[in-house]
C-alpha cells in the first residue's frame, strides 16, 4: 500500500514541483495539493492522508499556519504524520513543531526538496511514527549551546557530540552507526554516556530521545516565538 500524502504550499511553482517529485516514487500517492490552510484542512478531513507535507506560511495570514495545523492534528488525527518544509533555518520554528513531541514530525529546509531521497525519507519516517530534523537546524543548536561558558556539552568528547547531533536529527541507533561508521554497540555506549552526562537518562525511545536532545540544546536561549 502506498503512503497517502497531502501537500500544502501556497507557491504553485513549488507545489507542482514537489508533486512531480513525489509522483516519481511508486511508494507514495499524492491525494491532494492545495495552497491555503482551509483547503488543506478539507483535504485532510476528506482524503485522510497518512502524511501531510506543508509549508510553514500559507494564506489566510501567511504566518505560521503549517505549525499551528500540525498542532491541531495531534488531537484530530494523532496518527497522521507531518513534514514541514521551510525556508527558515531559525531553530525556534522546529522547536515549535515539536512542542508536543517529535513522533510523526519532520522539519526540512526547502533547499533539500530538490533531493527526492531526503524528502521521501522524511515522509516514510513520519508515516512510521518517527521523526527527522534538518541537520542545519541541529548544527545551529549545537553551536549555540556549545558557546555557553558553563555548557555541559564541553564535557562530551568530540565523538559524543557527533552522536548527539545524530540523535537530535531523529536517527535510530542503527542509522547513527552507519552514518558515523561505528558498530551499533559502540553507538549504544556513546548514547548512554551522553545521556548520563546531560541528565537525559530517562529518554529511552527514539521519539523521546529526539525531543530531549533538542530541548536540551535549545536551553541556550532559543525558544519558540511563532
Amino acid at each position: 500500500m502506498p503512503i497517502l500524502v497531502a501537500l500544502g504550499e501556497d507557491s504553485i511553482i513549488v507545489r507542482e514541483g514537489v508533486r512531480q517529485l513525489l509522483a516519481g516514487d511508486p511508494g507514495i500517492d499524492v491525494v491532494g495539493a492545495v495552497g491555503d490552510l482551509d483547503s488543506l484542512r478539507e483535504v485532510c478531513e476528506q482524503a485522510k492522508p497518512d502524511v501531510l507535507v506543508t509549508d510553514i506560511r500559507m494564506p489566510p495570514t501567511s504566518t505560521d499556519e503549517g505549525i499551528r495545523f500540525a498542532a491541531e492534528l495531534r488531537d484530530a488525527h494523532p496518527k497522521m504524520g507531518v513534514v514541514v518544509l521551510s525556508q527558515f533555518s531559525d531553530p525556534a520554528y522546529a522547536l515549535a513543531l515539536l512542542d508536543r513531541g517529535s513522533d510523526g514530525r519532520a522539519y526540512l529546509l526547502k533547499e533539500r526538496v530538490h533531493n527526492r531521497a531526503e524528502l521521501t525519507a522524511a515522509i516514510h519516517a513520519v508515516a512510521e511514527g518517527g521523526s527527522m530534523i534538518d541537520p542545519k537546524i541541529v548544527e545551529q543548536l549545537v553551536h549555540a549551546r556549545g558557546q555557553m561558558d558553563n555548557s555541559p556539552l564541553k564535557e562530551l568528547t568530540a565523538r559524543e557530540r557527533e552522536v548527539l547531533s545524530e540523535i537530535a536529527q531523529g536517527k535510530s541507533n542503527l542509522a547513527i552507526a552507519e552514518a558515523l561508521f561505528l558498530t551499533k554497540r559502540a553507538v549504544e555506549k556513546h548514547i548512554n554516556a551522553i545521556f548520563l552526562k546531560l541528565g537525559l537518562a530517562d529518554a529511552q525511545d527514539v521519539s523521546k530521545r529526539v525531543t530531549a536532545a533538542l530541548m536540551f540544546l535549545a536551553e541556550a536561549g532559543l525558544k519558540p516565538h511563532v
